[in-house]
């Protein structure tokens, strides 16, 4: 394939982890219920944050325990850079690397649907804690926000620093 082809694929691979990852939620939601769900994608997202991780850092030869700009460049090779708006930013003394998610494909779906946000914030902190820890376990995660705790028009946003 031409560049493009493979970017485009790459593009339609992205989306589609992502709509298997709403699939496999929503049946275990309509089997169970909204509670065991949650703990179950919980379970799920911690096993695959961490393979992620280990295979990003493997790939591309990012060095274990490289501390937060390791963070950042796996942040940025992660499925979701591929399908969401997000953004980093660091602090002034480069202390702290924050992390927004600037459009969330999961979010935008369910509000065209005319459903309220998920609330995402269990799973989201057990995610990129487990996700930064494997890039190395110095590295702190507070979240800053996530739905439900987030403004209108937000999502998720994440505080990273150094123990």
């Amino acid at each position: 394939m031409c560049r493009e082809d493979l970017l485009r694929a790459l593009e339609m691979f992205a989306k589609n982890w992502l709509a298997h990852d709403g699939c496999w939620f929503l049946a275990a939601e309509e089997h169970f219920d909204m509670d065991t769900a949650i703990e179950l994608d919980t379970r799920s997202w911690k096993r695959f944050a961490a393979a992620e991780a280990r295979r990003i850092m493997t790939t591309f030869d990012i060095p274990a325990g490289g501390g937060l700009p390791a963070l950042e460049k796996a942040l940025g090779l992660r499925l979701y850079a591929v399908v969401n708006s997000q953004r980093t930013e660091w602090s002034d003394d480069r202390q702290r690397l924050l992390f927004f998610m600037n459009v969330c494909r999961v979010q935008e779906a369910r509000h065209r649907k005319g459903l309220p946000n998920f609330p995402c914030k269990q799973v989201g902190t057990v995610e990129f804690e487990t996700f930064a820890a494997t890039i190395d376990p110095r590295i702190r995660t507070t979240c800053l926000r996530c739905p439900p705790d987030a403004p209108d028009g937000q999502y998720c946003g994440w505080e990273f620093t150094l123990a």
